[in-house]
């Protein structure tokens, strides 16, 4: 791994642009995240929902985008609730942001509630079995930092079924319960007119009526546009928040917030009759020009994307022009065609955009043959990261690979076993 670029800046030797320059010579590319776009497309979000709080879903590392340093910029832009899928997770968030609230929205598991009460956040509850060690939990600790109650509406996943949850409301109602939100998930939400969501409205409006005084939350990203109806107390926007349309029947209303360039490490000429990359797919129709891109499908960069001498893959923006793929994706190169270019527009040691300049996360995620959120989720650890905007106060620029000493801490001693659920 390359040195931490702080350390070089240390040296005294050279300026702070050249030991940033030097810092990212090592990287074969660089993803900057601008959190001046995340805010924007929050505030555009809280906005839509008003009077609904607007939290931040922020798990998976914030969708690729980096979990503690989205936090910092949402929690300084007035969020107040984040969420995220495992503990492992909130930890590294309250680490970041030590007031708001945090869920955990992978549920409870026996054992873990001293983690919970150490960092002060709260586990989305989705089983019965759950909700009992939980009670086991908080009675044998006196803990009351609250809990979620998930419904299970219609996605056959996760959460309580309708019976289930009509079951336990004698008991939430009778007060003491500690449950802070009950909430649900759409199945269809990017789906204006999809009948789904009607009948989940329904289920779920009617199950959270009966959970007097508690806060309901049905939207994610693209629920958020379905209307009022549908954004309740709490709305719980994730991709839009990193530049995914949440609304794939019209225009993107989110700024782009990721881009990424790779560094053309070689440039190279074949004649016509040659072909390119593993297996001989693309074969040059013309004398060509190749630029060899330091990114592959070790990197995020789908070998889907591929072209071959029958289907054109994905473009990539060099010189300021797009320039299609040439031939498969490897796991560390990417050969493009730039024979389109004037002499000399890319030579070695330039840079390629591969986001950004117009080539959005929806772009390349059809190429890929996936959704945004897949694409995102899957940048990989071997580009150096520059964040921007949201009075960023950490470096720079970030090596992206985890140190030992970033590893959480041994777990709690165990707890005792929960009695059986009654009957």
């Amino acid at each position: 791994m390359a040195s931490d670029p702080k350390s070089l800046s240390q040296s005294g030797l050279l300026s702070a642009e050249a030991n940033q320059a030097a810092a990212l010579a090592a990287y074969g590319g660089i993803l900057t995240v601008d959190l001046d776009a995340v805010i924007a497309n929050w505030r555009k979000l809280e906005k839509t929902a008003v009077p609904a709080e607007c939290s931040a879903v922020i798990k998976a590392d914030a969708y690729g985008c980096g979990a503690a340093e989205v936090a910092r910029a949402l929690n300084k832009a007035g969020c107040k609730t984040f969420f995220v899928a495992t503990i492992e997770e909130a930890r590294k968030v309250r680490a970041a942001v030590p007031e708001p609230t945090i869920y955990v929205l992978g549920g409870y598991f026996q054992n873990t509630g001293e983690h919970y009460a150490k960092i002060n956040c709260r586990p989305v509850i989705g089983d019965l079995n759950e909700l009992a060690e939980w009670d086991v939990f908080c009675r044998r600790t006196g803990w009351n930092g609250g809990a979620a109650i998930h419904i299970d509406t219609g996605m056959n996943r996760l959460g309580l079924t309708l019976t289930e949850a009509q079951a336990i409301i004698p008991r939430i109602n009778a007060g003491d319960h500690g449950i802070t939100l009950v909430m649900s998930h759409l199945v269809s939400a990017e789906q204006l007119n999809s009948p789904v969501n009607a009948r989940q409205l329904a289920a779920f409006r009617s199950i959270a009526s009966e959970f007097a005084g508690v806060p309901a939350a049905l939207a994610n990203s693209s629920g958020i546009f379905l209307g009022a109806p549908f954004q309740f107390d709490l709305v719980r926007p994730g991709a839009a928040l990193y530049g995914v349309n949440p609304t794939p029947e019209a225009d993107n209303p989110m700024q782009q917030v990721v881009d990424l360039k790779a560094r053309i490490v070689q440039t190279r000429s074949i004649e016509r009759g040659e072909s390119v990359g593993y297996g001989g797919t693309w074969t040059a129709r013309r004398p060509t020009k190749l630029a060899i891109i330091a990114v592959g499908y070790a990197d995020g960069y789908f070998r889907a994307a591929s072209s071959n001498d029958g289907t054109r893959g994905a473009e990539v923006i060099v010189a300021g022009k797009r320039c299609p793929v040439a031939g498969r994706i490897s796991m560390d190169l990417i050969a493009v065609d730039i024979t389109d270019l004037p002499p000399n527009a890319a030579r070695r040691g330039h840079m390629a955009t591969l986001l950004g300049e117009g080539i959005t996360v929806d772009e390349l995620a059809h190429h890929f043959g996936t959704i945004g959120y897949e694409v995102l989720t899957s940048l990989g650890h071997r580009y150096a990261r520059i964040y921007k905007g949201g009075n960023v106060e950490e470096p720079l620029v970030k090596p992206a690979a985890v140190s030992g000493a970033e590893l959480p801490p041994a777990p709690p001693p165990v707890e005792q076993p929960p009695p059986p659920l009654p009957g």
